[in-house]
């Protein structure tokens, strides 16, 4: 069913598909993925019948933090090839009906940017307030307290300009002053350059820190608790080094821009502790932002069915509240079916968490090799990439267990993604869940994720409908989505025994789409049912 069937435009309710471009496919055999291994690999997601592909960052960039620290917000690192490859990919992407959705990380530049060089030099260059500088205090301290993501102080010294600098993740990675307008009008242009290169739209990477307290105030200290804290950056409350209620005055500069754009699409990432208050301030209304999602499930440490309730019940379907955006899994957190699944439930649990996701009321993100049900791997110390996994180790998970490689054939070197050792290893499980091999059984994760994105497709209910939830204990979720004279009941089991829920009028329910048994309402182990009531 097209947009135009639906009379909606082509993003609301989207199913989206993210690529982190070096795990996908390597063209070239040095062991890290690139876009012309995306391009050669579209057919597979177009297959899956998502709308878009996000791809994250494949700009010029020395890498510290993977390609989120920009050195060069208009190119493409050689790592993965070059312009012409993209204008390759977007090509292909749209013959195939794909729209395209590209990062764009506006809070921080990598400290090789040309804009930081110029910026550090001395305090009277043209660019000396496009970042957040400060003096040291009378003791040579730095400015206040703020602390960095990826530990230690969020301050650096920096003696060409004697001054600090701000970053809230890496030293390497500076924080832009996006309140000054300069900054803002160079960042628009930056966007303005890719939407004129035929991108659908924009993410926003974490746009919550993309302006700070003009007066540098100390953060305020959390209270303690019973859990352990791993990193400085957990010992306070980050109300002033992010989250500025400016922010959304230069999204609507964004939005503006885009709107010029017939089509165009922007997401924004939202991270902290108020993430629906920031999420439904950077999309209200028709001026902002179109869509925002945030964590509450990907660092949640079990799904469960009041989790569900109480975040989508945050999102009522009231004119201004904006549009939310849902993600069980990404390249920052680990894989779902290991953070949730009872130990040798992970394939039931799986597919129950996709028919899941494809009921909630908003888009939804689904990221590679989440079609195959990849599993979390175990990355050893001495193979370990990511700065904040090797700074805290063994205490934070890290994110390298989530980007590890498609695997794409289970019997060929590198299973399919490369003929030489890749970037990170696969883990023990994937060769028996590569492409190639569930390609081949019709009852595979591959197949139910494709006939589940069909099912989503074809009923207005589950795309764009309202929803109303109808019960939420602690191992069964029960909620209906409308759209104009459809109405679904979509029941799930959350747990490892079987569970009988009736609804009303149990008779006049016809099943449209089950994962597990599902028999006269009783569910079996992690099922899930949607059934429609005929008018």
């Amino acid at each position: 069913m097209s947009s135009s069937e639906l009379g909606r435009e082509w993003w609301r309710g989207a199913a989206i598909y993210q690529i982190y471009p070096r795990s996908f496919a390597d063209s070239n055999g040095d062991g890290v993925g690139d876009l012309a291994g995306i391009t050669a690999h579209l057919d597979h997601v177009a297959s899956l019948g998502v709308d878009a592909v996000w791809l994250s960052p494949f700009f010029p960039s020395p890498m510290k933090d993977f390609g989120y620290d920009v050195s060069d917000y208009r190119g493409v690192d050689p790592l993965f090839g070059t312009l012409a490859d993209f204008d390759a990919l977007v090509a292909r992407a749209h013959a195939l009906g794909l729209k395209v959705i590209v990062d764009q990380v506006y809070a921080h530049t990598s400290d090789k940017h040309d804009w930081f060089a110029e910026s550090r030099r001395d305090r009277t260059n043209a660019r000396q307030d496009w970042y957040v500088w400060a003096d040291a205090k009378a003791d040579g301290t730095p400015p206040n307290n703020w602390q960095s993501v990826f530990g230690g102080p969020g301050w650096t010294w920096d003696a060409r300009r004697g001054q600090y600098y701000m970053h809230n993740f890496l030293s390497s990675q500076p924080q832009l002053n996006v309140h000054e307008a300069a900054v803002q009008d160079a960042l628009l242009d930056v966007a303005r350059f890719w939407l004129d290169r035929g991108v659908d739209g924009f993410r926003l990477d974490a746009i919550s820190c993309a302006m700070v307290d003009p007066a540098l105030r100390d953060n305020p200290a959390r209270p303690p608790t019973n859990s352990r804290r791993t990193r400085p950056f957990d010992f306070q409350f980050h109300i002033h080094s992010q989250s500025h209620p400016d922010i959304p005055l230069f999204l609507e500069r964004v939005r503006a821009l885009t709107d010029t754009y017939p089509g165009r699409f922007t997401v924004a990432e939202v991270g902290g502790p108020n993430v629906e208050l920031e999420m439904q301030a950077f999309t209200q209304g028709d001026h902002r932002l179109n869509t925002a999602y945030g964590f509450n499930f990907l660092y949640a440490k079990a799904l469960t069915p009041a989790l569900v309730r109480e975040v989508l019940e945050r999102w009522p379907d009231t004119p201004g509240t904006g549009w939310p955006s849902w993600a069980f899994e990404n390249h920052d957190a680990p894989r779902a079916v290991s953070r949730w699944a009872p130990p040798g439930h992970e394939e039931a649990f799986g597919r129950m968490k996709m028919l899941l996701l494809m009921a909630l009321r908003g888009n939804i993100f689904l990221y590679q090799g989440e079609e195959l049900g990849l599993t979390q791997v175990d990355i050893p110390f001495d193979r370990l990439r990511d700065p904040e996994a090797i700074a805290n180790w063994p205490l934070t998970l890290g994110r390298d267990g989530a980007r590890t490689p498609m695997p794409w054939v289970a019997g060929e070197a590198g299973l399919g993604f490369s003929t030489v050792e890749p970037w990170l290893p696969f883990g023990p499980d994937h060769a028996a869940l590569a492409v190639a091999r569930q390609e081949r059984d019709g009852a595979s994760m591959l197949a139910l994720t494709r006939r589940l994105l069909a099912m989503r497709k074809a009923n207005a209910a589950l795309v764009t409908g309202a929803i109303r939830f109808v019960e939420a204990t602690e191992t069964v979720l029960a909620f209906e989505r409308e759209s104009g004279g459809q109405r679904l009941l979509c029941v799930f089991n959350f747990a490892a025994e079987a569970r009988e829920w009736l609804p009303e009028d149990a008779d006049s329910w016809r099943v449209v789409e089950q994962v597990g048994e599902v028999e006269q309402w009783r569910l079996g182990p992690f099922a899930g049912v949607i059934a429609e009531r005929p008018a």
